[in-house]
């Protein structure tokens, strides 16, 4: 089992507060704040994290399925936008747009989206957030 951290620290109250948001390996650090969240302020913001964590997790596991049956993967590019949207009287996560354009030669298509939706719901991150976010899946193969 591995266990990975994140901390965050914020001052002052939601709208004039400000923040900064640390992963514990030490590859990022950065300012997060109301106008980052919810406006198009600088800095970054929990959901923008997370649309990271799943695009990376989803590529990874596509990029295995793909070597394990023997289709070698040369690029897997993905990225997720994330749906901040307001149910009932508190905000909350609901849809999770994942789009992969993936470079793997000798893969048919039909076998390659068979894989790839395989990732989408079996990757960790899905499999965290499945119960709670309507995830979807653009997904092309270029050769």
């Amino acid at each position: 089992m591995r266990r990975n951290s994140a901390s965050a620290v914020w001052e002052k109250d939601l709208v004039h507060g400000t923040g900064i948001m640390k992963l514990g390996s030490g590859a990022f650090e950065g300012p997060y704040s109301y106008a980052s969240r919810f406006e198009q302020g600088k800095g970054t913001n929990p959901e923008e994290l997370i649309g990271a964590a799943h695009a990376g997790c989803f590529s990874m596991a596509l990029a295995h399925a793909l070597a394990q049956a023997g289709y070698e993967p040369k690029r897997l590019e993905t990225s997720a936008e994330v749906t901040l949207d307001k149910v009932n009287e508190h905000f909350g996560i609901t849809h999770i747009r994942l789009i992969t354009k993936v470079e793997a030669p000798r893969v048919d298509e039909k076998t390659f989206l068979k894989y790839a939706e395989d990732a989408k719901y079996n990757c960790p991150v899905s499999q965290a957030l499945k119960n709670n976010v309507v995830i979807e899946l653009q997904a092309e193969l270029v050769h």
